[in-house]
């Protein structure tokens, strides 16, 4: 059997394929309750009854450069000869984790993501892909001969721009000493409570901060202030989500994936994000041909890590 594994830094979604690519048995795990990827993924394979594995594919929520993975927000590190070691593998493959996703884009159909907006995806046409959740991932898949190439990167932690006084507000008071603020920073589980205390301080509200968790039901409930954290969380999106359209020429779509966004997209789909990512100036009718769709299908970068392993 082959092992995939979606390693965040929050959660570790695992499953063992058999022969023909399809998914045999699969289970999530609470980072927290282990030392590293090796103690979670020892303990899938020990609860799905010790089966004999052949390949692996992993998708690490960090850079992946060589041998070695030091994951960025959480302590944990890899080493691919010693994990193939401990779990018995012949061939292993190591994946940025929007990277994996990325790998998948091609395979998605229709019904695997929602479209949000306006535009027209072309043929053979380079895919982008970002999304929120614990930090920010960035990736895009660009058409190669007969088949697709996945371009991983860091574009999470490119500099954020503000529009309005209030962004303005926000990126000055979580940028560094140099005045630099990764769209990361705004744009996470983390980043949703950095924008809420700023809105909070701006309003002049008092009391405790709020987790990503309690702004988001906080929102679904029609609280003011979260709904005015989650709009300008959209805002900010949609510019980033446009400035990458822009970068990498998406005009095969933009899709969002994360685990933020595909649990609210009826408020992403009310909001100005994708007002702001057509907003770039003379390219306004550039971008409003580029479709912009959430991810919806579940496991998503399993279907990438599928196609890593040459599964259709």
């Amino acid at each position: 059997m082959d092992l995939i594994a979606d390693i965040g830094a929050t959660h570790t979604r695992s499953a063992l394929l058999d022969a023909r690519g399809r998914i045999a048995c699969a289970q999530t795990f609470d980072n927290a309750d282990f030392a590293g990827p090796d103690a979670v993924l020892g303990q899938f394979v020990t609860s799905a009854g010790g089966a004999r594995l052949e390949r692996g594919a992993l998708a690490i929520a960090g850079p992946v450069a060589g041998d070695e993975v030091a994951m960025l927000n959480i302590d944990w590190r890899l080493n691919r000869d010693e994990l193939m070691r401990a779990l018995g593998l012949s061939e292993l493959h190591l994946l940025n984790d929007f990277e994996a996703l990325a790998h998948g884009l091609p395979a998605l159909r229709a019904r695997d993501s929602r479209r949000i907006g306006g535009g027209r995806a072309l043929s053979r046409a380079t895919l982008a892909v970002l999304g929120p959740g614990s930090g920010l991932g960035v990736a895009a898949a660009v058409p190669h001969g007969d088949g697709w190439t996945a371009v991983a990167g860091e574009g999470g932690h490119v500099s954020v721009a503000a529009l309005d006084e209030t962004e303005a507000a926000i990126v000055a008071e979580h940028g560094d000493a140099n005045g630099h603020c990764s769209a990361e920073r705004l744009l996470s589980g983390p980043g949703l409570v950095r924008i809420h205390a700023t809105l909070a301080r701006l309003e002049g509200s008092s009391g405790e901060t709020p987790t990503a968790a309690e702004i988001t039901a906080r929102a679904a409930r029609g609280d003011a202030l979260a709904s005015e954290t989650y709009a300008v969380f959209f805002s900010l999106l949609g510019t980033v989500a446009g400035n990458l359209a822009l970068t990498v020429g998406a005009r095969g779509g933009v899709f969002i994936a994360g685990g933020i966004v595909p649990r609210v997209v009826d408020a992403l789909e009310r909001s100005d994000f994708r007002e702001r990512f057509v907003a770039k100036g003379r390219y306004r009718a550039y971008l409003d041909a580029i479709e912009t769709r959430v991810i919806t299908v579940a496991e998503p970068a399993f279907i990438g890590l599928r196609a890593v392993l040459g599964y259709a």
